[in-house]
């Protein structure tokens, strides 16, 4: 059981996420989650609750909140995490190991990550930290002063975590990952001082001095407007330390700081972006002057103990670099498969592996086609690519259809790498593609994107599930061949119980590293309980249920319901003749709700009309996750 503050307010366990109703309930689940193991008193929650003066019968809706939370959390099983929410006089208690709240779990990584004195130890542990946020925190509750205030403090929290993670790469040396981490925040953030005075110093140590200016310009405008203010004393100072290298480059070889920003990332030179006017100016000698940024780089660090996946590799090598250009147009490639099967790893390594193809840059995005929210908009996304090529946000079209060509038309002549994480639709994916030969693009999904294929002739790049011989060696790079070699039955058993699932088999380690003396026989025995398996083969917020419950909420009611009956089968291995009598539905109606369910990869077609589905989905799918979250309701 796990409750979340850092995003939406939620319960999650092992079975989903629970329905907690109204938002004055889970606010009163939040109050008490923000005092765990603390008497709250009755009439704080109803001062906290009502911004006005509360109703004469506020003291009956409170007591009523309670009831039904408490009711909630039993019918869960709340009791065997050690969770109790109690009644003392006219106060409530809820009782828990606070390393169930991911604020407690964040609040314990940001306060053991050292980034001065041990960076390299602390960029994991910030990482992991900020990994816990889901959105902005206690969303779903009141906009009461106190929770407003307790909002902004979590928050806070989370600014100063980012900034220490900057910290961190820049004490390694890191500046360009730094730069990353910085950017996103401070767009956000636009008038937060000490973040945009980090992220100029990042820019600076990256040589991408014009963009660091243009930043100091820009914040120095907004807070002239907004607040009427002059800039303090950490963002002047930033501006003087790089104004002061320019002075000193000629004697000591620092790097000169040019007046003007905006300059192409391919290195090429070209005229100058007014940063009043967003137009081209001429340089000093009437031609392009104007100095270039540094290319972006933006892919997130190589996955850990990457290992296999060499075929997947090959191919897409083959379809971006070998016969790229052959058609004169822009390759693209689509790596797709079930979730948790390591699409995300597979491309981001790849990418890595090849960045010295594509030397002006490499784009990276998560279009959060399956995950908690709205997937994100490709003028989002543009936007975040167009700034990142060096266009001021204010030349920036609004309009996604022009800001697309835009982006078109500043790629078209670069050697530039796209990688577009998590779509939900080749509609999504459609406006982010960018033009020319020299350009390439992969796409990662758990849908097949057919449309991108028909249209823009993508290269599918399937990934299956780990056989035994590479599940194995997972288990071996990641927990120590020694440790493996004690029991290679048990291994292989693992590997089996896990489906083969790369990201089920990462949760297994997590769970036997946090268990040095446990031997991998004792986590299969365990696995083998069908109830505990998906709670067991959770890590935090990842895990299979968590993964499965972000396809399942994607499926129509129709597609979630015959999912659910197609639990039900003895072997997991059936033809649609089977499924529509299990579903209780027509034929025709049933083998197109099986090709979408196969289009997601929750189902494989194993052969002509020889449908299977895994045995963590089918786990997923009995409790009635399948159904309820198809409703869309849940998240």
């Amino acid at each position: 059981m796990e409750f979340s503050l850092l995003g939406p307010v939620a319960v999650t366990t092992a079975a989903g996420e629970l329905a907690l109703g109204p938002a004055k309930r889970r606010s009163v689940l939040a109050l008490l989650l923000l005092r765990p193991n603390t008497t709250v008193p009755l009439e704080q929650l109803i001062d906290s609750l009502w911004e006005d003066e509360p109703p004469a019968h506020a003291r009956t809706v409170v007591q009523g909140h309670v009831s039904r939370l408490r009711a909630t959390l039993a019918e869960a099983g709340a009791e065997a995490y050690g969770v109790e929410l109690a009644t003392h006089g006219s106060a409530y208690l809820l009782r828990l190991p606070e390393e169930l709240i991911d604020a407690h779990r964040f609040g314990e990584l940001v306060s053991l990550a050292r980034p001065e004195t041990a960076p390299a130890d602390a960029v994991p542990l910030l990482r992991e930290a900020l990994g816990l946020w889901r959105g902005p925190a206690l969303t779903g509750t009141v906009s009461s002063p106190p929770f407003a205030a307790a909002t902004h403090a979590l928050d806070e929290r989370r600014l100063t975590a980012v900034e220490a993670l900057a910290r961190a790469h820049s004490a390694l040396g890191e500046h360009e990952q730094a730069a990353s981490v910085l950017y996103t925040t401070a767009v956000q953030h636009p008038l937060r001082e000490g973040l945009v005075a980090a992220l100029m110093r990042a820019l600076f140590r990256t040589g991408r001095q014009s963009d660091a200016l243009d930043w100091y310009h820009r914040t120095r405008r907004l807070l002239s407007e907004e607040l009427g203010v002059d800039p303090g004393a950490r963002l002047r100072g930033a501006y003087e330390e790089i104004l002061r290298a320019e002075e000193a480059a000629p004697d000591t070889g620092a790097p000169r700081v040019p007046e003007q920003g905006g300059a192409a990332a391919s290195g090429r030179p070209e005229a100058a972006v007014s940063r009043e006017t967003g137009t081209a100016e001429p340089g000093a000698d009437g031609g392009t002057g104007g100095a270039p940024t540094g290319p972006p780089r933006l892919l997130p660090r190589p996955p850990a103990r990457f290992l296999g996946r060499e075929a997947a590799m090959d191919r897409l090598t083959s379809a971006l670099i070998d016969d790229a250009g052959s058609g004169g147009d822009s390759p693209l490639a689509v790596v797709t498969g079930p979730a948790g099967v390591g699409k995300t790893a597979c491309a981001v390594q790849w990418a890595h592996q090849h960045a010295g193809d594509f030397p002006d840059g490499q784009l990276f995005a998560d279009l959060r086609g399956f995950g908690e929210g709205d997937a994100l908009e490709p003028a989002t996304v543009l936007r975040f690519f167009l700034t990142a090529l060096g266009t001021p946000e204010h030349a920036v079209p609004s309009s996604a259809t022009a800001a697309s060509a835009l982006f078109r038309s500043l790629v078209a002549d670069r050697r530039l790498l796209v990688v577009l994480d998590n779509a939900s639709s080749s509609a999504q994916v459609r406006p982010l593609l960018p033009g020319g030969p020299g350009c390439a693009t992969v796409v990662t999904s758990r849908s097949r994107l057919d449309g991108l294929v028909a249209t823009d002739c993508a290269r599918p790049v399937g990934l299956q599930v780990f056989g035994g011989t590479e599940g194995v060696a997972l288990l071996g790079a990641m927990l120590g061949a020694d440790r493996v070699a004690e029991d290679p039955e048990a291994a292989r058993e693992l590997v089996e119980l896990c489906d083969g699932l790369p990201l089920a088999l990462r949760a297994a380690v997590a769970q036997l590293t946090a268990r040095p003396r446990w031997r991998l026989a004792r986590l299969a025995a365990a696995l083998r309980d069908e109830r505990r398996r998906l709670s067991l083969l959770s890590a935090e917020d990842t895990g299979i249920a968590s993964a499965l419950r972000m396809s399942v909420a994607r499926l129509s009611a129709d597609d979630a319901r015959l999912l659910s009956a197609l639990a039900t089968s003895a072997d997991g291995q059936l033809n649609a003749s089977a499924a529509a009598a299990l579903a209780g539905s027509d034929l025709e109606r049933t083998q197109d709700g099986l090709a979408r369910l196969a289009e997601m990869h929750l189902v494989d077609e194993a052969a002509t009309d020889v449908y299977t589905i895994s045995t963590l989905t089918q786990l997923f799918a009995r409790d009635g996750n399948g159904e309820a979250d198809g409703t869309g309701d849940a998240g």
